[in-house]
């Protein structure tokens, strides 16, 4: 018996606006694929994101086209010639790994690696807004260790020190999605400094990232919108410290665990973030993550309800998938 494929559009709407430097939204639009063989069925899912040209019905456009391969038996190596990187080849790719698990070749973990997966603490996001606004979120989730803030104007002094201020027991990460110049690049730097920030995310528009090279700074700089797959990381050596490692960015768990080993050898940290997604979409992020230096996996913390069933949250600490949800 062949394979089939299935494609659903699904919206999840948030707890409240979630703001970048590049606009807002206020649902979590999702495509989920399942792909079926007999009596299993493995399900993966993934957020088109327009910053990459990507549209639901563009995804969904990519994912169909591979419909008649996928009914033949396609491998998730094969799908790595087959497809670009990106949304549509992540949700089929983690379709293909839930299905070979929930088909007996055993849970993913074990198969990704030797150590049992534990839980981890994952970042939680400050959405941009008034420095005011920023710091009243901050506090109110002043008991959780890791927040990232989400910055990226020409002028973001205010915002970092208001944060900083409002939860003083907390690290902290800025991202400021390519928003900031190279004019206003020093200044910020040197401001996140002082306000212990532990790591500043994709400052400047990626190709712009020359700019980084021989900038003298104390907090580190981790690249994400220039950082896709294992082929970008030989030009970012000596201009990023970190790399974020997204599944869909790098098209699948297949293609994020070569980044992320590739990553380690040349020496940046890694850490493992996310779209706005539900549990499904983090469930393989969080094997993926095992070991990261930094964890951004709070899509599900965000929305208003997850799917389920979900994966286990406990403030900010997320336990890995069980096997009813993925893998």
């Amino acid at each position: 018996m062949g394979r089939t494929l299935s494609i659903d559009e699904e919206r999840f709407p948030l707890a409240a606006a979630f703001t970048i430097s590049r606009g807002s939204k206020t649902e979590a639009a999702v495509l989920t694929c399942i792909v079926s063989e007999g009596e299993n069925a493995g399900r993966g899912e993934c957020v088109p994101y327009a910053r990459y040209g990507e549209t639901l019905d563009s995804v969904r456009a990519e994912i169909e086209a591979m419909r008649e391969a996928i009914g033949r038996g396609m491998t998730r190596e094969a799908l790595l010639d087959a497809m670009e990187p990106g949304a549509a080849r992540n949700a089929l790719d983690c379709a293909l790994w839930d299905l070979e698990a929930k088909s007996g070749a055993g849970r993913v973990a074990g198969r990704i690696s030797p150590l049992p997966p534990r839980p981890l603490e994952t970042a939680y996001t400050i959405t941009l807004g008034t420095p005011e606004a920023m710091a009243a979120q901050a506090r109110a989730q002043a008991s959780r260790p890791l927040l990232k803030v989400k910055v990226g104007t020409e002028d973001d002094e205010s915002r970092i020190r208001a944060v900083a201020e409002a939860v003083p027991r907390s690290r902290i990460i800025l991202d400021a999605n390519e928003g900031w110049s190279e004019e206003s690049l020093a200044r910020h730097l040197d401001i996140a400094a002082r306000c212990r920030v532990a790591l500043i995310e994709q400052p400047l528009p990626a190709g712009q990232d020359e700019a980084l090279r021989g900038i003298a700074r104390t907090v580190p700089v981790c690249a994400d919108e220039s950082v896709h797959t294992a082929h970008d990381l030989d030009r970012l050596t000596g201009l990023y410290d970190a790399v974020n490692i997204k599944l869909d960015k790098a098209g699948g768990l297949t293609a994020a665990l070569v980044l992320s080993e590739r990553a380690r050898a040349l020496g940046f940290r890694v850490m493992v973030g996310c779209m706005v997604g539900t549990s499904l979409a983090m469930a393989p992020a969080v094997l993926l993550a095992q070991g990261a230096d930094f964890v951004d996996l709070d899509g599900p913390l965000l929305l208003a309800r997850d799917r389920q069933p979900a994966l286990r949250y406990e403030g900010s600490t997320v336990h890995p998938p069980e096997s009813a949800l993925w893998g």
